[in-house]
């Protein structure tokens, strides 16, 4: 008698066991997905808003190279004024690149870790 529970008892936990690891197995996907999801979003939305940007900025450069030139009597001094202080923008993005990478993973850890 008391094999006999105990056997269902076992057979029982079992059953739960394996429906707990099928809904774990469920969740963990689905957690996956949401923060695959999140990422491609993210980058997808950024590479649509930096080419629309890319493109304005460029166009809005070749404008100020051109009137800094006529202002200075050379479009060439134009286009070198635009250019060194693109120049300037890039060295000082890459001295402060720690700086640039800490929100960038507060950002994306927020994704990541974010309880359900």
């Amino acid at each position: 008698m008391a094999f006999d529970e105990l056997k269902r008892d076992l057979m029982e936990a079992d059953v739960e066991i394996r429906s707990y690891l099928e809904n774990s197995e469920e969740y963990f996907k689905l957690r996956v997905f949401k923060t695959l999801m999140g990422a491609v979003t993210s980058f997808t939305q950024l590479l649509v808003v930096g080419a629309i940007v890319f493109l304005a900025l460029f166009f809005l450069s070749l404008a100020l190279a051109q009137g800094i030139g006529t202002a200075l009597g050379n479009d060439y001094y134009g286009y070198i004024v635009v250019g060194g202080f693109y120049v300037i923008i890039a060295i000082l993005c890459y001295l402060f690149r720690e700086k640039l990478d800490r929100p960038l993973l507060r950002k994306f850890s927020k994704y990541y870790f974010d309880e359900v």
